[in-house]
């Protein structure tokens, strides 16, 4: 026994290092799981990532097939043939603030989708070659603007009444300032004319701004690297005014004295919602030319249509309407109904040379809710 230890302890004793590097020696499956444990850790993180891409991948797509339906239905046919799905393609970035691609897509779909039941409206921001735009999709009206309908179609009185109490109702609205967790400024809308206004399938009217040519379109764009928007937005919580670059825009033939003379106290929300008063005055103008009476109804035809030009300049409405301060010619026909009576005695109200003695939009709305209360049957109008 000490002869075997002698030998084994030998080599030891001649070569001390030995010793050493045999004892630091580890075993070949520590070796083995020093090395697999961080492959396998590596593998799984790049496993998960792989995931999450690919989840994250799956948001990023366009919508589903019953979406994307939806977004079919939703037409533009102010810009061709293309519909609001087509249109959301060419766009690879989106204002919502989360960086994604085409994530705004879906829930513009689901939000169209929720139309029905609900009433909502979408909206979305999104930009393009450095341009920003503004979306809004809004309820589809078949019927098209005002104008267009009044080019075919005439109505009676009450009709009439309908058409101009609705679209008061929606005035009121803009120009008045909810305070509420749902609530909205104040807003002038500095361009009210008879393309801007749509006719509901009941009848009605609602007040939008589609610009020039839009028949029946449900998508409006403004465009933020063009020309400001045109409306007025004013709050009293803030007691902010936001007026834009240029006090002088809207429609030429619908503008107000003080704005075609540039006297309009810019500083004033107030002024700005008289002037949609005045232009106010001239679309139920419109309307009532197109009214029936003991069966006689005139073509339709614009304000100022026998004193200015297709497309009066600024210097030929100014002088008809603040030199010469001519007005539109009301029928006599119309002075043998009750109903009309009232409202040409309105319009003119709204044609004061001096904003301030000008009716107010909420003023208007009582005359006119009084005038349906004296009539057989009630016209119920959508608030």
């Amino acid at each position: 026994m000490s002869a075997r230890l002698i030998c084994a302890l030998l080599p030891i004793l001649l070569n001390p290092t030995h010793a050493q590097h045999a004892a630091a020696k580890p075993p070949v499956d520590m070796l083995l799981l020093s090395t697999l444990i961080p492959v396998a850790v590596l593998v799984l993180l790049i496993l998960g990532v792989l995931l999450y891409r690919l989840r994250l991948r799956g948001k990023q797509k366009g919508p589903s097939e019953q979406e994307h339906k939806c977004l079919e239905v939703v037409g533009t046919p102010s810009a061709g043939d293309s519909s609001l799905g087509d249109m959301f393609s060419e766009f690879l970035t989106s204002g919502s603030g989360s960086g994604l691609p085409y994530l705004v897509q879906r829930t513009v779909a689901r939000q169209i989708s929720l139309v029905e039941c609900v009433g909502f409206v979408a909206s979305d921001m999104t930009s393009k070659n450095s341009s920003t735009q503004l979306w809004l999709i809004t309820h589809y009206h078949e019927n098209g603007s005002l104008y267009d309908y009044l080019q075919h179609t005439a109505v009676d009185p009450k009709g009439c009444l309908r058409f101009c109490l609705s679209i008061t109702c929606g005035l009121v609205h803009l120009h008045t300032e909810i305070f509420s967790t749902q609530g909205k400024a104040a807003i002038a809308h500095r361009d009210l004319k008879s393309r801007n206004i749509l006719v509901k399938k009941n009848r009605q009217c609602c007040i939008a701004d589609l610009g020039e040519g839009s028949y029946g379109v449900v998508l409006v764009v403004w465009w933020a690297s063009g020309s400001p928007g045109l409306a007025v937005i004013h709050s009293e919580l803030t007691d902010s005014l936001d007026i834009g670059n240029n006090p002088r825009v809207g429609t030429k033939r619908y503008m107000a004295p003080e704005v075609l003379d540039e006297t309009i106290r810019t500083d004033c929300f107030e002024s700005y919602k008289q002037t949609d008063i005045w232009a106010l005055g001239l679309v139920m103008w419109e309307i009532v030319r197109r009214t029936f009476i003991s069966g006689i109804v005139e073509d339709y035809k614009p304000p100022f249509y026998d004193k200015v030009p297709t497309d009066p300049s600024f210097e030929d409405m100014k002088k008809v309407v603040c030199v010469d301060q001519q007005r539109p010619t009301i029928p006599n026909r119309i002075y043998s109904d009750s109903i009309l009576t009232t409202i040409a005695k309105i319009m003119k109200e709204c044609w004061h040379q001096s904003p301030s003695a000008r009716l107010t939009a909420l003023r208007i709305k009582k005359t006119l809710f009084k005038l349906d209360g004296c009539q057989d049957s009630h016209l119920k109008v959508d608030p």
